[in-house]
């Protein structure tokens, strides 16, 4: 952009200006972006201002406005969903060995690389078609697939199934964590931690559901191949039937009586500018307030490019709106020069590949553990000689009850003077670890389920913070490709977990011991993280 930006830009009514002194410090990097596309940018600029002119409401600093609490329900089911059914496949995972006599880790497997897929697809997707229907179909095929997981056959089917509603489940956070950040002011977007809550209810409720059920129609755990019919084992059919039938009550809410306002960003990308503000007038009236912006502040920007002569696109906008652009605009942030970005200083260079390491170990460690910890529970307990399948599924919804306080804990943890993400995060995942290798010594079922209470109250603390503060290591202009590299790092570190378990004693505690070690180094790595957010404004 042009030197005179550099200075001050406004636009338009005096209530509403877009100056470098009333934006975050950290962002006026933005303004010089060569990015192919400097009108969406600027454009961008200002629906961000536009929402942090709405505010957080009246409350605001305790309590959300009605849309906001709306909105916090309602992509808080992606975060519902994105453990649930991880879990799911965990606590079907004893049953279904039993009755179709495969190797368990095929059925994690065929759902890692469905989750890979959906993360990939709807975070593009939403860029095409926009937020709103993306936000609205993924639990729909999650829970078309889970129904119809209900009925397989044998194990090629169920395994497929798993693949097909996880393609869903994969998109669930890409598209809320935009739908969520794209209507909340800048201000509080360390709420993203706090929606971790929901995290760890989805953990809850399929622990709680799924105890009943399969604890009373399921074949009898044991150590020893045995045969298994389909008319005594139907507690994890009914399982999944209930967990899809969830999932369409959770679409429901969502797609008949939440209003689910198009992003204003997308409706801009798009060269629908009246639309797009219109939405911001919608949303602060939701909240029983006014916006002064309005389409002149848009119109601004146009003429002010064109005076300039940096706009290349023959639209009059200034801006390419077809479906073709809004991908490249998505896939633009994975060019060279975003990466490269990212790399930029010796510093900054540490920091993301830290933290690259960091979603990759934990992305192995977290589903190979959980994938497997309620067969090993079953196992053990049968060693112990307390392993039936009422005890073990017990034993999972307490593990499941301990995680909720973590997730709440995460967010009072973060803003603590001389501790905050860095440190809470090293903590939470260093006694993940201990609590993991610990878990190894446990002479009884009580002891072991103590040690494993330990790892749910910590990894949930560890989660919560993990999906808070990468963004905020990233700088504006680069995010985009900074959270996709470390997301699809963790995907496919996670669909490394369950082949690795091809070729580990599932009886054994080898796999808890691979997982307790990663957790460890995870730990000290966070520690080694050059930045530390708490207090400052992303950049």
């Amino acid at each position: 952009m042009s030197k005179g930006e550099e200075d001050s830009v406004k636009f338009g009514e005096p209530h509403f200006s877009v100056t470098l002194d009333n934006t975050e410090d950290h962002e006026t990097l933005d303004l010089l972006d060569g990015g192919i596309d400097p009108v969406y940018q600027a454009k961008a600029r200002v629906f961000n201002h536009a929402i942090q002119e709405i505010g957080m409401g009246k409350y605001q600093a305790i309590y959300f406005t009605i849309h906001q609490w709306y909105l916090f329900v309602v992509t808080g089911f992606g975060w519902f969903s994105d453990n649930l059914w991880p879990i799911v496949t965990g606590l079907i995972l004893a049953p279904v060995v039993n009755e179709f006599q495969f190797q368990g880790p095929f059925l994690k497997l065929g759902q890692n690389i469905g989750l890979l897929v959906g993360a990939f697809f709807w975070g593009l997707g939403s860029d095409i078609w926009g937020r709103k229907w993306s936000f609205n179909i993924t639990l729909l095929i999650t829970a078309v697939f889970a129904i119809a997981a209900g009925g397989s056959p044998n194990f090629v089917a169920l395994t497929s199934f798993s693949a097909l509603w996880s393609v869903g489940v994969g998109g669930n956070l890409p598209v809320d964590s935009a739908v969520f950040l794209e209507f909340v002011p800048g201000t509080h977007q360390y709420l993203l931690t706090v929606l971790s809550i929901w995290w760890a209810f989805g953990q809850l409720i399929g622990s709680l559901i799924a105890w009943p059920l399969i604890a009373n129609f399921s074949c009898p755990q044991t150590t020893s191949s045995t045969f298994c019919p389909r008319s005594e084992n139907q507690g994890w059919r009914y399982f999944l039937f209930t967990m899809g039938g969830i999932m369409f009550v959770l679409w429901a809410l969502r797609f008949f009586v939440f209003t689910l306002y198009e992003s204003p960003k997308y409706l801009m990308g798009r060269g629908r500018d009246a639309e797009a503000v219109a939405i911001v007038h919608k949303v602060a009236a939701y909240n029983g307030k006014t916006s002064s912006l309005s389409i002149e502040h848009l119109l601004a920007i146009e003429k002010r490019f064109k005076a300039h002569g940096e706009s290349d696109s023959g639209d009059a906008s200034g801006i390419d709106t077809s479906a073709l652009a809004a991908a490249r605009r998505k896939l633009e942030k994975f060019n060279g020069g975003h990466v490269k970005a990212l790399f930029a200083t010796k510093k900054l260079a540490w920091s993301t590949s830290l933290l690259i390491v960091l979603w990759a170990f934990i992305g192995l460690a977290f589903p190979l553990y959980n994938s497997f910890v309620t067969y090993f529970l079953a196992t053990r307990g049968a060693d112990f000689g307390d392993g039936s399948v009422y005890i073990t599924y017990r034993n999972q919804v307490i593990l499941s009850v301990i995680g909720v306080p973590g997730a709440l804990l995460a967010g009072w943890a973060v803003e603590l003077p001389y501790f905050g993400r860095k440190g809470t995060l090293s903590v939470s995942t260093i006694l993940t670890g201990v609590f993991l290798f610990a878990s190894t010594t446990a002479r009884s079922s009580n002891a072991l389920l103590g040690w494993n209470c330990g790892y749910s109250f910590t990894s949930n603390i560890m989660y919560g913070v993990l999906y808070a503060v990468s963004p905020e290591l990233f700088a504006t202009k680069d995010r985009g490709t900074g959270n996709g590299i470390v997301a699809t790092a963790n995907r496919i570190f996670g669909v490394m977990a369950p082949i690795i378990a091809l070729y580990a004693n599932l009886t054994t505690s080898v796999p808890i011991w691979i997982s307790g070690a990663l957790f460890l180094v995870s730990g000290v790595i966070a520690l080694l993280l050059p930045f530390e957010p708490r207090g400052r404004a992303s950049l």
